[in-house]
């Protein structure tokens, strides 16, 4: 069973940088690809970046590419994103995934995805 902890949220000015984390308490971590959203109010909840099992491959969403990095480290059965350059538009609730798929190593769809954390809200002040 995954279950899935995100810790890191806080409030930050525009600029400033956060380090979210994501623990999973099961031990079944490296079979699952894992993936990064947020959602705003009154938004849909929209990919971030995700990250195949064994760290391999990435992706990011446009709006946060070369500003965040998403990582995992398999041993501790965490994922993180390190967020810099923070900017208003980034505040969110931001919600840890992990899935499982034999069709790509990382998935950005949030149907591709099994299981969720409780979230963690960011916010960015200007």
């Amino acid at each position: 069973q995954v279950q899935l902890v995100e810790s890191g949220g806080g409030l930050v000015q525009a600029g400033g940088s956060l380090r979210l984390s994501c623990a999973d308490s099961g031990r079944t971590f490296s079979m699952y690809a894992m993936g990064w959203f947020r959602q705003a109010p009154g938004k849909e909840r929209e990919f971030v970046s995700a990250i195949s099992r064994f760290g391999a491959t990435t992706k990011y969403a446009d709006s946060v590419k070369g500003r965040f990095t998403i990582s995992r480290d398999n041993a501790k059965s965490t994922v993180y994103l390190e967020m810099n350059n923070l900017k208003p538009e980034d505040t969110a609730v931001y919600y840890c995934a992990a899935g499982r798929s034999n069709l790509a190593p990382v998935f950005v769809a949030t149907t591709s995805y099994n299981y969720w954390g409780q979230g963690t809200q960011v916010t960015v002040s200007s």
